[in-house]
């Protein structure tokens, strides 16, 4: 590796080693996966990294590596069935306007982490990471229908988690 190539990679580190660390916990809902899983991601580009062809890509390049990787120890250490549960919109109550504005940022991540992990991750993705619908679906390596679907679906089991938690707290 070339000093330019190893500060290259540093300043990737610094720039990405924050978001990718969110992004992880958000899905591991552990730090020390999340720790694991962000260095895995930096590993597989030292390794890799250099057949990434468009360099403004590198980002959701890095996201994309880091949620298969998950994806990948889940499997690993779990059979897992994935099916995704039938979820109503009619089913999701309604936020009264005066209840969102009581919500903190806190309490918005913690009901995150309580929602479905199918959902979670395109919830993040999109509201968190501000990223595309098509940015997701690149990511998490579904169509972008099944992008809106989960966010939809995602939306409704929080605004559930978030009323939930409010009445235990009255």
């Amino acid at each position: 590796m070339s000093e330019n190539t190893k500060l290259d990679f540093r300043k990737l580190v610094d720039d990405y080693y924050t978001p990718l660390y969110r992004f992880g916990y958000s899905l591991a809902k552990n730090e020390h996966e999340a720790a694991d899983l962000t260095q895995q991601t930096f590993a597989i580009y030292a390794e890799k990294g250099s057949s990434v062809r468009d360099v403004s890509k590198i980002k959701s390049w890095l996201f994309t590596t880091l949620y298969r990787e998950f994806l990948r120890q889940r499997r690993k250490s779990q059979n897992m069935a994935t099916h995704e549960p039938e979820i109503l919109e009619a089913e999701a109550p309604l936020v009264d306007p005066a209840v969102a504005k009581t919500l903190d940022g806190n309490s918005a991540v913690a009901a995150l982490q309580e929602i479905d992990e199918t959902y979670r991750a395109p919830l993040t993705l999109f509201y968190i990471k501000d990223l595309s619908y098509k940015e997701i679906a690149e990511i998490l390596g579904i169509p972008i229908g099944t992008v809106m679907s989960r966010l939809s679906r995602g939306k409704s089991q929080l605004k559930k988690v978030l009323l939930t938690n409010r009445a235990k707290a009255s």
